[in-house]
């Protein structure tokens, strides 16, 4: 774990507009910005909604973002801004749908391909403007500077990170993730909890964000079950939003560790939800960090409203059932995931490093394998 005496780097969107309703603030800025073309890029559910946005200039809307989007839907968004010649992208949905909004906006007009920027600080400077607007609480993705696509030969997520990136505006209305329904509600929720988590109990957890970390679990705890149970409940709603901000703001300078790595090939190889892959793989990587990060789990339990708990078995045991409690399925063999993968799994899961060698406490191969078939 870092200290104070750690530097430590953080960029948050220049403006960030939060609460029921500040979606209607969005025109205003648009208008200033002297925007004279918005491209708006979106699933399709919410590619259907895009007059919420009221933008006021010309639209062009790309409605087909996938779940955990591949190199192909980069490409066909590409092309689409290509022709549409936008000065304004606009990310609005889920972190997929936010994700390839800040990869078009680095690379449309730049030349730059995938593989030029693909680590860190590559991308050349942005010459469009960029807004976020999340429409589930779960990734944070408005607030941080990293995307993520799969490349669908290796199925390897490959990772961009760069300030370019930043969003200019991130509107985080709450309002607009009242029609999500409740089992993305809680896998998504999860999801915005494991990136607290994961940054809280890291080896590059710093003081700084660890603020953001706890607080960001505590919303969780406290609004997580009542949305789900109500989804009209705005002010669970809300708690969840600001979760998922706190949530992307620990990705910048901490990141997540050994729960993602193990989560990413669920998405990548069996097509699972990102939130509910993350959710189940959660309980087996806190216990499994326990020894190394002992302290901080227990306040992590406190913060959920769960029972103290000092053995390992306890603490995956409270940590699940509370996932399970949500309606969250815990099982790979109910997911589709066929049990000859595992080991092809723990290969994959291993070689990212980049999240693993933030993890507290070293996980082997064999360590990711046994947590798969325990998962099973």
């Amino acid at each position: 774990m870092t200290g104070l005496n750690t530097p430590i780097t953080i960029v948050r969107p220049p403006v960030i507009e939060f609460g029921p309703g500040v979606v209607s603030r969005l025109a205003a800025w648009v208008k200033a910005r002297n925007v004279r073309k918005a491209l708006v890029v979106a699933d399709g559910f919410n590619a259907a909604r895009v007059d919420t946005l009221d933008l006021g200039v010309e639209t062009v809307v790309f409605g087909e973002v996938r779940p955990e989007p591949d190199l192909p839907n980069l490409e066909k968004v590409l092309e689409l801004a290509a022709r549409s010649e936008a000065d304004l992208i606009v990310g609005f949905g889920g972190g997929s749908a936010m994700d390839l909004a800040k990869l078009v906006s680095v690379m449309a007009g730049t030349g730059q391909r995938l593989q030029d920027i693909v680590g860190v600080g590559k991308a050349a400077r942005r010459r469009v403007a960029l807004a976020q607007v999340p429409t589930t609480s779960g990734t944070g993705s408005e607030a941080g500077i990293r995307a993520l696509v799969t490349d669908p030969e290796t199925q390897a997520k490959l990772a961009v990170e760069s300030i370019e990136m930043l969003a200019d505006i991130a509107i985080v209305d709450p309002a607009l993730t009242m029609t999500v329904p409740p089992a993305v509600t809680a896998a998504t929720g999860v999801d915005a909890m494991a990136h607290c988590v994961e940054a809280y109990t890291n080896k590059k957890a710093h003081p700084m964000i660890d603020l953001y970390a706890l607080e960001g679990v505590k919303l969780v705890g406290r609004y997580l079950a009542r949305a789900v149970k109500d989804g009209s409940d705005v002010e669970a709603r809300a708690g969840l939003s600001l979760a998922s901000l706190y949530g992307g703001f620990c990705l910048g300078p901490v990141n997540t560790a050994g729960g993602h790595a193990l989560a990413y090939p669920l998405g990548t190889r069996w097509h699972i939800a990102h939130g509910a892959a993350n959710a189940l793989i959660f309980p087996h990587v806190l216990a499994f960090n326990l020894p190394a990060a002992t302290e901080k789990t227990g306040h992590v339990l406190s913060a959920l409203g769960l029972p103290e708990a000092n053995a390992v078995q306890d603490v995956f045991g409270s940590t699940h059932d509370y996932c399970a409690s949500l309606g969250i399925e815990m099982r790979l063999s109910k997911l589709g995931v066929p049990e000859n993968d595992l080991e092809t799994m723990a290969d994959d899961a291993f070689a990212i490093r980049r999240l693993l060698d933030n993890n507290p406490r070293d996980l082997a191969r064999t360590d990711i394998l046994s947590i798969y078939r325990a998962a099973y």
